[in-house]
């Protein structure tokens, strides 16, 4: 259960990379279902323009955006924080980091312990703690179950039902005492708590835009934040550029299946190129901060191009050259692929 909360926890910010591609995976199944069905090709006959069909796609791309940037500013960074705050609670924790069931563990010079299984409440099964740190006597705990207690500030091992065997080294004498329930201290042996430190994406807006001057963190780290806080508000433009980028290649009506999947190509090989080019800015703004206008260039200049792409009835001839080229690439590549297709080794015909 643990595993499974702290993995939800980071789904808002994995999100953020993963939501505009599934949406332009979306657009492909709907346009090419469009097309198969001829309505593209009979929206076009009756004249309407071609924002009749860009329309619900923008309004689609807006929805999106608009749920993350509520990601981006809230929901992502206060999920990174609490699981900074989980993985810093389980780097302390003693029996899930040391103890592990069946093995004979030596959580200190001296001190060996054993327990049989861990349930998933916590509860220690047939448990052995065996305590030699001291030459002249030494205790062996045995206990069928075992919980780990926190009070007043203190970390309890409490056994239930057991013996405590006390053996003393210069007479060699074996005492055995029977209990019903024992404490047995952990504290000194549980490393030290220390306040997390939030990197910028754990951080909320408000400490992005208002971070406190004392922070050792923050003062080591000036550039970062800043380019966080750009990162947040340039990410939701993403879906807007990727539903553009889409129509305007493959959101008329195409007559060949060749030409529909070069377009499709097309679109994809966009998409990924411009989201590589907005991880590249932000990475060298990190090192140069005049290139921390690249996080907006990059969307903000493929929304302008794509948009007038898919208003225009014209393209420009490089990119018609290009997607000539791009579909005698993808025919070469299907006839390739039919070739093989056909071809069957002798034994298996």
């Amino acid at each position: 259960m643990q595993f499974l909360g702290i993995t939800m926890l980071a789904l808002p910010f994995l999100s953020l990379i993963i939501a505009p591609f599934a949406f332009i995976i979306a657009l492909v199944i709907v346009f090419n279902a469009l097309n198969s069905d001829n309505e593209l090709i009979v929206i076009g006959a009756t004249g309407a323009p071609r924002t009749k069909v860009l329309k619900p796609v923008l309004a689609a791309a807006g929805m999106l955006s608009i749920l993350m940037l509520v990601c981006s500013l809230y929901v992502s960074p206060k999920g990174l924080a609490v699981l900074r705050e989980e993985l810093t609670k389980v780097r302390v924790d003693l029996l899930a980091n040391i103890i592990r069931p069946g093995r004979f563990i030596e959580i200190d010079e001296g001190l060996t312990f054993h327990i049989r299984n861990r349930d998933g409440d916590g509860t220690l099964e047939s448990l052995m703690l065996d305590d030699v740190r001291d030459p002249e006597t030494s205790f062996t705990y045995l206990a069928e179950s075992g919980q780990v207690a926190e009070l007043a500030d203190r970390m309890l091992l409490v056994m239930s039902n057991g013996t405590i065997q006390r053996r003393t080294g210069a007479s060699g004498s074996i005492s055995i005492v029977r209990f019903q329930s024992y404490a047995f201290d952990l504290t000194s042996l549980m490393p030290q708590t220390s306040a997390p430190v939030f990197k910028p994406s754990e951080r909320t807006i408000a400490q992005l835009l208002w971070p406190d001057a004392g922070d050792d963190y923050y003062a080591a780290n000036t550039e970062r934040f800043a380019i966080e806080l750009h990162d947040r508000i340039a990410q939701p433009l993403y879906p807007i550029a990727f539903g553009l980028i889409v129509f305007a290649f493959i959101g008329g009506a195409r007559s060949t299946r060749q030409g529909r999947s070069a377009g499709v190509l097309a679109a994809l090989l966009a998409c990924v190129g411009m989201r590589v080019a907005g991880f590249g800015s932000t990475t060298l703004a990190v090192g140069n901060p005049s290139y921390m206008a690249g996080i907006y260039l990059v969307p903000v200049l493929t929304i302008a191009l794509a948009g007038w792409l898919s208003v225009s009835n014209t393209r420009p001839r490089w990119l018609e050259a290009l997607g000539e080229r791009m579909e005698r690439a993808v025919e070469a590549a299907q006839a390739l692929l039919t070739r093989l297709g056909r071809r069957t080794p002798a034994g298996l015909a």
